[in-house]
């Protein structure tokens, strides 16, 4: 069938000047070649090269003259300025947004094309410092490094406070099952909390780190008021786990009180002036 097809095909359409050629005959130089798909329709040939028309970007040579000193840099002629500069990081130490490159007496941004701007193999340009914009850069790493000093003492005092919350946890957990401690692991662990207080209140901030430190604070705190109520909690307990009965005799006698007590009743009435 496709054969009858082939055969019976009309004219095809040539990609130059509209040439035409019948079925049976052969083609002329400079006709696009046509291929028939097998659903029947006839389409223009595929290339099978599929890089036979892409364009390749020569790499060029281009020299830079730095102080005294000159650096041969290879790159690709479509590459940015801005590519450049990363290139010279490594041999001239400069950071690429210190860096000002003047090509034909004109310095170029750091986003234009070389190829744009006309360099080729073999072309020279200079580098000079840009001194404001490393001025600028120095200033904002300081600032930058200030504010992140003191994050490092505060995440060493919080891992310490996760420590310290742990132990607590396991006293509550031992106290309110009815298991008494020794007292001496209580009062050690409150000086430890009051330590984490001391060196939280030596730390000076600003911002999301000053938060963070007050954060901690009432944290801290919280937990020493928890160890407060488990001195009074562990008092309360026995050798054997249990309530002693000198606690029961107490806490009989302060009920009785309360209840003996009576409510003062005012009888006279004052007159108010």
């Amino acid at each position: 069938m496709l054969g009858v097809k082939s055969r019976n095909l009309g004219t095809v359409v040539a990609a130059k000047g509209g040439a035409t050629t019948s079925g049976g005959g052969g083609r002329e130089a400079g006709m696009t070649a046509w291929e028939l798909r097998p659903c029947g329709m006839l389409v223009q040939k595929r290339n099978s090269d599929v890089n036979q028309n892409q364009t390749v970007v020569p790499t060029i040579k281009v020299k830079v003259k730095y102080g005294s000193s000159y650096h041969e840099v290879n790159i690709k002629s479509q590459a940015t300025f801005g590519e450049l500069k990363k290139m010279l990081a490594g041999p001239t130490g400069l950071n690429p947004l210190d860096q000002k490159l003047v090509y034909k007496d004109k310095e170029r941004d750091s986003k234009s094309y070389l190829d744009v701007a006309g360099v080729k193999d073999g072309s020279r340009m200079v580098l000079f410092i840009d001194i404001m914009s490393q001025e600028k850069r120095l200033v904002e790493d300081l600032r930058s490094a200030k504010m992140d000093k003191p994050k490092l003492p505060l995440m060493e005092i919080t891992s310490e406070i996760d420590k310290l919350a742990k132990q607590v946890s396991c006293l509550e957990r031992e106290i309110y099952g009815g298991k008494k401690v020794e007292e001496k692991l209580l009062l050690n662990l409150i000086e430890l909390l009051m330590s984490q207080l001391i060196k939280l209140d030596g730390i000076v901030a600003d911002g999301d780190v000053k938060l963070q430190r007050r954060m901690q604070v009432k944290r801290v705190q919280r937990y020493i008021e928890n160890l407060d109520t488990l001195k009074i909690q562990n008092s309360k307990i026995g050798r054997n786990g249990k309530i002693s009965f000198e606690q029961k005799l107490v806490s009989s006698i302060e009920k009785q009180r309360d209840s003996m007590k009576w409510p003062i009743v005012v009888t006279t009435e004052w007159e108010k002036f």
